[in-house]
């Protein structure tokens, strides 16, 4: 039995395990690359392998560096199920078709700019979406959406479990039992998992054993702020800027998981009184939208008080959620007093550019970032400190304050993660430490074998292991 790491190995991104055994090929996650040329390059190339030849994808989650080269396996040969949580699949019609959308929209656009950079008298070949909004409708057709705890079959020799992770709406840990010459080898893949205690989510499902381990690491190397202290950073935030200055408050957020908890947030501290009750709120991501009402769908799997808070009417800030492309651009207008929560979490596409274009130069307004920045993206540049950026061809000035919420995190940090492996009755027989840049993957690897005295690999990008 051979496992293959064709992304999210020494970096964070690109998700994407193969399992090959006699007879049998099977993938876990096929994620899209995110952050700069790189990841532009490497998702051309993908996939390294031959989608016919791949039997099943087993899917942790919905987030696009996990599922967002699903569009390209399937128009490149891939003709099995794709297997997922009932949430994930509702999620993937929403993800996926939005991401398409954004692909020929930024094909077209760099098109026509190098056209104009050529002043047109030389011919530039259309640039070629990496996919199209068609090939992600056919690629929707393909995935099954199941429920938590129950045992699917997805081949004669393979018995799969989708447990709860904790990380968004549909998350799972994937357990995996594969029969091969006689013997029956576990498994795990842990997908992202959740920081216990969250808003929204319950928190990650405990497992006991595995004879083959993934751990993501994200955060391996740090600690996340208690959440009591992200709540009062949110409403330092927002009392600083549209109280104090005047300005707006731009969020670039994960349309999935992250929009929601943030309009949670915003609710308990208007309700505790902490900030006005009655902000205006803009929620400027069709796709969030649309999360946000399968979010209120699939209640029954988070946390029973995230229903108070989701049904709740008449309380807490005014949210809009914009629907039109005229409406989105009507808030460009707006030099105060708004909350503008926009995809994509990185700054690296979607309406955020826009409301990043016309506020970063103003001294009054603050930009929020609420999630993880990949290495190459633009939220990790302004994090970094950029005096300047570039956005849609323009050097924008970078004059507004920028928060950071250290402490609201999809992912477990390294205590939760140590905490969550801690939980294991035996060592597994190899632990693979995936989903983290290089520095954090190999930094967490050293501590899980100091604290536990485990086998650990951080396998490289490509890299084939032995089973």
């Amino acid at each position: 039995m051979n496992l293959t790491f064709f992304g999210a190995a020494r970096e964070v991104t690109g998700s994407c395990y193969r399992v090959e055994t006699d007879g049998l090929r099977f993938l876990v996650d096929c994620g899209m690359f995110q952050g700069g040329r790189q990841a532009e390059e490497n998702n051309r190339r993908a996939p390294l392998f031959d989608p016919r030849e791949i039997d099943f994808v087993l899917l942790t989650h919905a987030h696009i560096d996990h599922s967002g080269l699903l569009p390209r396996l399937v128009a490149m040969g891939f003709k099995g199920p794709i297997y997922c949580t009932a949430p994930t699949a509702d999620l993937l019609e929403v993800m996926l078709l939005d991401s398409a959308h954004l692909q020929e929209k930024e094909a077209e656009w760099e098109t026509r700019h190098r056209r104009r950079r050529r002043g047109g008298r030389v011919h530039v070949r259309d640039i070629a979406p990496l996919y199209t909004v068609a090939q992600a409708q056919a690629s929707l057709k393909h995935v099954r959406g199941l429920e938590y705890d129950h045992p699917l079959h997805p081949h004669p020799r393979v018995r799969v479990c989708f447990r709860d992770a904790g990380h968004i709406l549909g998350s799972a840990i994937i357990e995996v039992w594969v029969e091969e010459s006689g013997q029956t080898v576990k498994l795990v893949f842990s997908g992202d998992l959740g920081q216990p205690d969250r808003p929204l989510v319950q928190d990650p499902t405990p497992i006991e054993r595995a004879d083959i381990l993934l751990i993501e690491s994200t955060y391996g190397n740090r600690l996340h702020k208690p959440l009591e202290a992200t709540r009062q950073e949110l409403a330092q935030a927002v009392n600083d800027t549209l109280l104090r200055k005047r300005g707006n408050l731009i969020v670039p957020a994960f349309a999935l998981g992250r929009t929601q908890e943030l309009l949670y947030m915003l609710h308990e501290l208007a309700e505790a009184g902490r900030i006005p009750a009655h902000l205006d709120v803009y929620v400027d991501s069709p796709m969030a939208t649309a999360a946000t009402h399968i979010t209120l769908k699939h209640l029954n799997v988070l946390d029973v008080d995230a229903d108070r808070l989701l049904r709740a009417k008449g309380k807490g800030p005014r949210v809009h959620f914009t629907e039109t492309v005229e409406e989105s651009m009507a808030l460009n207008s707006l030099r105060e007093g708004a909350i503008i929560i926009a995809a994509s979490g990185m700054c690296e596409g979607g309406r955020i550019r826009h409301h990043l274009r016309h506020n970063l130069p103003d001294r009054a307004c603050t930009i929020l970032i609420a999630g993880f920045q990949a290495a190459g993206t633009l939220g990790r540049r302004l994090v970094d400190g950029a005096k300047e950026v570039t956005l849609f061809g323009e050097r924008v000035p970078v004059r507004a304050d920028l928060y950071t919420l250290g402490g609201l995190s999809a992912h477990a940090d390294r205590d939760a993660l140590l905490g969550w492996l801690a939980r294991f009755r035996e060592a597994p027989r190899q632990t693979f430490i995936v989903h983290g840049e290089a520095a954090t993957a190999l930094g967490f690897g050293e501590q899980v074998r100091e604290r536990f005295g485990w086998r650990v690999e951080t396998p490289e990008l490509g890299s084939t292991y032995t089973l």
